[in-house]
C-alpha cells in the first residue's frame, strides 16, 4: 500500500508541474525576453536579430531585448545559451557558424546537436564568387579553364580559416576539381580590399558586401553558392547551374535552450512564419541581400543537422586547421 501511495504521488507531483509548465508557457512572455547575438553589432546575424526583436515586441506585447556576446566565433554566446534556463526568457539568434565550422575547428563547451531547440529559420544567403578584374575572364566557366590551367599558382582570401567565406568556396573548388591558395585575413573587409587592388585572384563574399561595392568595377561578379539566384544580382547565375546539386549557404535562425516548451516554440514559430510572409520585413531582409527562410522547427532541425555534417566532413577532408 505505501509503495502505491508513493507512486500515486510521484504521478501526480508530474503531473502538477507539467500543468505548471504549460500554464506558464501559455502566458509567455509576462517579462522582457534576451535575444542573444554571437557577434558585435552591426554585421547580418545583429541586424537581423534587432528586426526580429522589433517584430515579435510587437506582436507578443512584451520587449524583446538584443544583447551581443561576441567571442570565439560565436562559441561564447552559444555557450550561455546552452547552459541558460529553458523558460523562454533567453532565446539565440545564432549563424551557421555556431553549428557547423566553430564546434569542428575549436574546442567548445556546448553540443550543438543536443543543448539547444530550434524555433525557426529566419534568413539564408549564398555567397558570391568575385575575381579581380585582373583576370581575364568573364564567365564561371572561363574562370574555371583558367585556374585548371594553373594549378595552386592562383589566390583566394577569406575572412579567417574556417570561416564561411573560406568554407564556401573551398566547396566550390572541390566540386569543381580546382586548386588555388587559400589567404586568410583578419575579418572579409581586408580580404575584399585585396580582391579589389587584385593582390587575391578571388574572394567569396555575402551579396550585401559585394554588392555595394559592384559599381567600381574592380572585381566580376561570376556565380553564387545559394541554391537560387539572388533578387538583387539576377544576372549572376548559381554554382548550382554547372554543378547540380551544388548548395553552400549561411543561415541565420532562433533557437532556444534545450528542453524549451513545445508551447513556447510553437508561439514563436507561428509568430516568426506569419513575419516571414509581411512584404516590409521581407524588403528589409532582402536590402540586406538575404533571403527569407519561414521553416518549421522540424525542418529547421534536420537543416542544422545537415549543415553540421556537410561542415564537418569538409573541414576534416581538407585538414582545416584554425590557429
Amino acid at each position: 500500500m505505501q509503495i502505491l501511495l508513493s507512486s500515486l504521488f510521484k504521478l501526480l507531483a508530474i503531473l502538477y508541474f507539467s500543468l505548471l509548465g504549460m500554464a506558464h508557457a501559455q502566458n509567455w512572455p509576462q517579462k522582457p525576453v534576451r535575444i542573444i547575438v554571437p557577434y558585435a553589432p552591426a554585421g547580418n546575424t545583429d541586424a537581423i536579430a534587432r528586426i526580429v526583436a522589433e517584430r515579435l515586441t510587437t506582436s507578443l506585447g512584451q520587449s524583446f531585448i538584443v544583447e551581443n556576446k561576441p567571442g570565439a566565433g560565436g562559441a561564447t554566446a552559444a555557450e550561455f545559451v546552452s547552459k541558460a534556463m529553458p523558460d523562454g526568457y533567453v532565446l539565440f539568434l545564432a549563424a551557421l557558424s555556431q553549428f557547423g565550422p566553430v564546434p569542428v575547428t575549436q574546442k567548445v563547451n556546448y553540443d550543438p546537436l543536443n543543448d539547444f531547440s530550434p524555433i525557426a529559420n529566419v534568413a539564408s544567403n549564398g555567397f558570391v564568387i568575385a575575381v579581380s578584374s585582373k583576370v581575364p575572364v568573364n564567365s564561371l566557366s572561363e574562370f574555371i579553364e583558367y585556374v585548371k590551367a594553373r594549378p595552386n599558382k592562383l589566390n583566394y582570401g577569406s575572412g579567417g580559416t574556417g570561416s564561411m567565406t573560406h568554407l564556401a568556396p573551398l566547396l566550390f573548388l572541390k566540386r569543381a576539381g580546382l586548386e588555388m591558395v587559400h589567404v586568410p585575413y583578419k575579418g572579409g573587409a581586408p580580404a575584399l580590399s585585396d580582391l579589389m587592388s587584385g593582390q587575391v585572384e578571388m574572394y567569396a563574399g555575402s551579396p550585401s558586401e559585394l554588392i555595394a561595392l559592384a559599381s567600381t568595377n574592380r572585381f566580376k561578379m561570376l556565380g553564387i553558392t545559394s541554391a537560387n539566384r539572388n533578387p538583387q544580382i539576377p544576372n549572376v547565375p548559381t554554382i548550382a547551374e554547372t554543378f547540380p546539386g551544388f548548395k553552400a549557404e549561411t543561415w541565420n535562425g532562433l533557437l532556444g535552450p534545450a528542453n524549451l516548451s513545445p508551447q513556447i516554440i510553437d508561439k514563436l514559430s507561428q509568430e516568426l512564419q506569419k513575419s516571414l510572409k509581411d512584404p516590409e520585413m521581407l524588403g528589409k531582409l532582402s536590402k540586406l541581400g538575404l533571403t527569407a527562410v519561414p521553416t518549421t522547427p522540424a525542418s529547421f532541425n534536420i537543416d542544422i543537422k545537415n549543415d553540421h555534417t556537410l561542415w564537418r566532413d569538409l573541414i576534416k577532408s581538407s585538414q582545416v586547421v584554425v590557429d
